[in-house]
């Protein structure tokens, strides 16, 4: 029964991750450029929303707030490529990797400055209950984060394969200009693709804050993030999905059964075992990119 109760904590621990390597993915597949602030865009999701809901700050009822979260999120996406990343369009993609990790900083200390750096609980209805499956303890928190993340996925992997605009976005990070030629609005797509990636870094975070007390510092779960995206594939959803559980289960697993401090390095020796012995990933799409 430990054993399973480990797996489930670690699932559920693993699709937060998987959740935020979606938000990687996303930018990668549409631009195929790395949004190293993924993590803290997350955090900031889940600080606008405790700004709305709770008592000392606006005090709006979750629900309501839920969706103007995501709204704002979203405009925050699209006004971050809007005004900054396009002034590095066509630049290298060591340039975007730089620029993201500097924008990283940025809103950790802006949200330092408006909320604090003492850790703060989202007044979520998600937090505080309990499922019990014989001795198997699931948190309400846990059960909505693996069923969002499953749903949110497929979701996902059904808007890049059956729509237009999800197609305009792989072709727009095949070839930029071949995708302009063809009538495809390339900077408009992509800014659509950064504001889809607010939204999913909004749900990750509310569900991030439901499961616990949240800081500034909270952001560098991105790490993680990143390497259960490169287990996964990187520019596969199924596989950024698969990369964070993975990851969400090695940790309890290493924290329980090998000697203190070995959790926290178990992600990411996997990761180089990964890049050693299969560097597209273990769920890997690899496809031969048109020019």
């Amino acid at each position: 029964m430990d054993v399973v109760q480990l797996l489930v904590s670690g699932l559920a621990n693993g699709c937060v991750y998987g959740l935020v390597a979606l938000g990687f993915v996303l930018i990668y597949k549409a631009t195929e450029a790395v949004n190293f602030a993924q993590g803290d865009l997350m955090m900031l999701g889940a600080f606008v929303t405790l700004g709305l809901v709770n008592p000392q700050y606006l005090g709006i009822p979750f629900w309501l707030a839920l969706p103007l979260a995501l709204l704002i999120m979203a405009a925050i996406g699209y006004l971050i490529d809007a005004t900054i990343l396009r002034a590095v369009f066509g630049e290298s993609q060591t340039s975007v990797i730089i620029l993201t990790i500097a924008l990283g900083f940025v809103i950790r200390f802006v949200v330092g400055v408006i909320w604090g750096h003492d850790p703060q609980s989202l007044h979520s209805p998600l937090a505080g209950g309990e499922l019990r499956f014989g001795g198997v303890v699931l948190s309400v928190a846990d059960l909505a984060v693996i069923i969002t993340t499953l749903l949110l996925t497929f979701f996902l992997f059904q808007f890049f394969q059956r729509t237009r605009i999800g197609l305009a976005m792989q072709a727009a990070s095949q070839n930029q200009m071949a995708a302009y030629y063809m009538g495809i609005p390339v900077k408009r797509v992509q800014g659509l693709v950064w504001a889809l990636a607010g939204v999913v870094a909004a749900v990750a975070g509310v569900l991030y804050a439901s499961k616990g007390a949240i800081d500034p510092n909270a952001g560098f779960i991105g790490i993680k993030a990143f390497a259960a995206a490169v287990i996964g594939g990187f520019g596969s959803l199924p596989g950024a999905l698969f990369g964070g559980i993975i990851v969400g289960v090695i940790e309890p697993f290493a924290a329980r059964y090998l000697p203190p401090g070995y959790s926290q390095i178990a992600p990411y020796a996997l990761l180089i075992l990964v890049l050693v012995f299969r560097p597209h990933g273990l769920f890997a799409q690899v496809r031969t990119k048109k020019v």
